[in-house]
């Protein structure tokens, strides 16, 4: 299963980047949305309805939405490749607990994967001068992250906060979704 990646630290040093713009890179904006939509049918079918017991842990993590706002695309391509590197790192590690289908789950992380690595070979990083707001938007996202990561280990993986997490990770979808829409 996809649990070996898990082991593959991805790397998230993101510097300075452009698109390229090769035919498979032109129908990336299009190839991000069908991986999202699949994603989401797929955060769905991993688990059933949210459990009623988990309503009242319900944890409010603030998405950093400025970060899907840059005006260059690139930017936003940017950001979207690092939340998909992130979510993926929270879906691979310690799911004992979480009473989800398996094959869905191992469906879903492929397809993050898989879309990583289209991101990662149409996003070219180039080393000059990055601007601020590039480092404070991969801040933010990993503050983020940071925060469902010890959520997660403060509830010791336990099934409610990996519903609760399941939830924050449709939101997350659904709004880069919506960006790319726009794109």
């Amino acid at each position: 299963t996809m649990n070996t990646f898990s082991l593959i630290q991805i790397g998230l040093i993101l510097s300075c980047t452009t698109i390229i713009s090769s035919p498979q890179c032109n129908h990336l904006p299009l190839q991000q949305r069908k991986v999202i939509e699949n994603s989401l049918r797929l955060l769905d079918k991993m688990g059933k309805k949210f459990p009623q017991q988990c309503l009242r842990e319900k944890m409010s993590f603030k998405f950093p939405t400025q970060v899907l706002q840059p005006r260059q695309k690139e930017t936003v391509g940017v950001a979207i490749e690092e939340i998909f590197q992130h979510i993926f790192s929270i879906f691979s590690k310690n799911l004992t607990l979480a009473a989800w289908d398996g094959t869905a789950l191992d469906e879903f992380q492929n397809g993050l994967y898989l879309q990583i690595e289209q991101l990662e070979a149409c996003v070219i990083k180039k080393h000059t001068h990055c601007r601020r707001s590039k480092e404070a938007s991969r801040l933010k996202l990993k503050k983020y992250f940071r925060k469902i990561d010890c959520f997660l280990k403060d509830k010791q993986h336990d099934l409610c906060s990996w519903e609760i997490s399941r939830a924050e990770m449709r939101r997350c979808l659904q709004l880069i979704d919506k960006v790319t829409k726009k794109l």
